[in-house]
């Protein structure tokens, strides 16, 4: 598709929500190549070994009892598309039903500007742990490359093949090795959300709270400000857990990842920013000087305490002041400084 079905696409929305989501889901796709998923059985088979062994490692070091979806889905760019749509419609179903009185023209705006902003994201992502958050059912796909038997479970686990591929060439990395690291970075997403079976729900509360203030002409900060605390400290626990679990040497892959998040032409800088994404690597950043702090005072084991109640995340100020958190959360038997 190109460009012109895509602006097509958006001229063509319609509805009575303040967003046409199949125009989002047209129009993003028919702005990116989807790229190229033929895959042996056995590169297929390989993202899933590296996901068996992440989980199994990571268990290993963190203590942590998590599970990993039976399903690891190997995704072209229009197969994340397609899922994240679904993800968004549910997310601001609220401000649909409540934007009835919308001209057809801010409908279109709104439609192009989540198009662009899904196309753009589409390019970048390598790998994405989707916990599935406001689903009432699990909705089964046919779009994606699977690599084991079809299931119904309330996570996902996705790897954006074209991407993984590119990514590893321009980082002049080799493709299984850095394969193997987006796998065990995704899936320390998947211990997080299984250690603390509350997360989900607080991520849930706060996007909603957050949305329905949205649907009401106003802005809930403190929902907003809350979610973006919460996924600072699941980036960064990330961060910090990966360092400890990943089965061989990482520095120039950490360092060549964090370059190209601050990296980019001018234009895609500009985007990034405006799409958030600026947000996303100060999470990462910020995150891990938090849980590195933490760590060094009570280890891995003091560190894993934020899962343990919603109460014990820690807030703004403190993730900018570890000690306030320690002094805050007592330590038990088992934390020790490594």
């Amino acid at each position: 598709m190109t460009l012109f079905e895509s602006a097509r696409a958006v001229a063509g929305a319609s509805g009575t929500g303040a967003i046409d989501w199949d125009a989002v889901a047209e129009a993003a796709k028919a702005a990116t190549d989807p790229g190229d998923l033929d895959l042996s059985e056995a590169e297929a088979e390989a993202y899933a070994a590296d996901v068996r062994d992440a989980r199994q490692q990571l268990r290993n070091v963190s203590g942590l009892d998590f599970d990993v979806p039976e399903t690891v889905e190997i995704q072209n760019r229009h197969h994340w598309v397609d899922a994240n749509v679904e993800t968004f419609r549910r997310a601001f179903e609220p401000l649909n039903q409540r934007a009835s009185y919308l001209p057809g023209v801010a409908r279109s705006l709104n439609t192009a500007t989540t198009a662009g902003a899904l196309a753009f994201v589409s390019r970048h992502v390598l790998g994405q742990y989707d916990p599935l958050l406001l689903a009432d059912a699990v909705e089964e796909t046919s779009a994606s490359s699977r690599t084991q038997s079809d299931d119904t479970s309330d996570h996902a686990l996705y790897f954006v093949h074209p991407n993984v591929v590119a990514a590893a060439d321009n980082l002049d990395v080799a493709f299984p090795r850095f394969r193997r690291w987006i796998a065990f970075h995704e899936v320390t997403h998947a211990a997080e959300f299984g250690a603390a079976p509350w997360l989900a729900d607080h991520l849930e509360d706060r996007l909603e709270a957050g949305v329905a203030a949205l649907a009401e002409g106003e802005v809930e900060r403190e929902a907003f400000a809350e979610l973006h605390v919460a996924m600072t400290a699941v980036e960064g626990y990330a961060e910090l857990l990966m360092d400890e679990a990943f089965d061989g040497e990482y520095a120039d892959l950490r360092a060549k990842l964090d370059a190209r998040r601050r990296g980019g032409s001018p234009l895609t800088k500009l985007v990034k920013r405006a799409l958030g994404l600026q947000l996303k690597r100060e999470q990462y950043e910020r995150g891990r000087e938090f849980f590195e702090a933490v760590a060094a005072d009570r280890g891995l084991a003091g560190a894993s305490r934020v899962w343990d109640s919603p109460e014990y995340l820690p807030t703004d100020a403190e993730l900018d002041a570890p000690r306030a958190w320690l002094a805050r959360v007592p330590a038990t038997s088992d934390e020790t400084a490594e």
